[in-house]
């Protein structure tokens, strides 16, 4: 009899099932959050050369690389925000909370004409009402069509003369997906799971402030989140087992059927 695993394995051998590629390239060029001073900012990506195939390894290439762990496309852990400091760390995520449904909210046409557009509860609940209850224990996967900014770190952070304009949820939208729904995480294709103007919202970075101080996760600078249906994909997402870690780089993958 066929086991649920191999029919997975046929569907992907057949086509049936496709795998997305969700995660940005991580380079040295990756765009990573500026805060304003007096705060300690994350350093990008760089790396130091152990060996190329020379004296100091003849027969093989590696380097030593520098990043933060909220670098790239990452995932922040509940430790990451004070109101989660009792949580998990990276090391202590239950795996079974990185695979699980993932639901997409596209409201690109709306941060096409509004930057800093911000996601409301109305919206969340126009979205159950065509498309059902957000699943539980899955991703919420917020589309603003932000990824195509990626490469081009000035368009990608958006910060102007009163600080960074990006999408995000606003405050009640940010306590709504953290109490009313049981999601696992809430994933973005921005620099972080805030949008540009939390810091001045109640309570300031509220995404970060409710979700992770509700013990849920938070994914950010997505890619190709248009090549996903609205409904029925399933996220798969590979940080580092890194013990006390507030955060990771992450490789994100979709299964989608074809």
């Amino acid at each position: 009899m066929p086991t649920a695993t191999s029919a997975l394995l046929d569907a992907l051998a057949g086509g049936a099932v496709r795998v997305v590629d969700l995660t940005q390239p991580l380079s040295e060029r990756t765009p990573v959050i500026q805060l304003p001073p007096p705060f300690a900012n994350t350093p990008p990506l760089s790396r130091r050369t152990l060996s190329r195939y020379d004296e100091n390894g003849p027969a093989w290439a590696w380097d030593v690389l520098e990043l933060g762990e909220h670098t790239g496309t990452h995932l922040d852990a509940p430790v990451h925000w004070i109101t989660g400091r009792d949580g998990d760390d990276v090391a202590s995520i239950p795996v079974e909370h990185l695979v699980g449904p993932a639901v997409v909210v596209d409201r690109t046409a709306e941060a096409e004409a509004d930057p800093g557009y911000l996601l409301t509860v109305a919206d969340l609940e126009g979205f159950e009402a065509e498309h059902g209850t957000l699943p539980a224990g899955g991703w919420v996967l917020f589309r603003t069509g932000w990824g195509a900014r990626a490469q081009d770190p000035g368009a990608f952070l958006n910060v102007g003369p009163a600080g960074p304009v990006t999408p995000g949820p606003d405050a009640e939208a940010a306590r709504w997906l953290a109490t009313e729904r049981e999601i696992v995480g809430f994933g973005v294709e921005t620099v972080g799971i805030d949008a540009g103007a939390a810091g001045g919202m109640d309570p300031p970075f509220p995404v970060h402030h409710h979700l992770l101080g509700q013990g849920r996760y938070g994914l950010t600078q997505l890619a190709n989140l248009e090549a996903l249906p609205v409904t029925g994909a399933v996220i798969v997402v590979a940080p580092l087992r890194l013990v006390g870690g507030t955060g990771s780089p992450v490789r994100a993958l979709a299964l989608v059927p074809a």
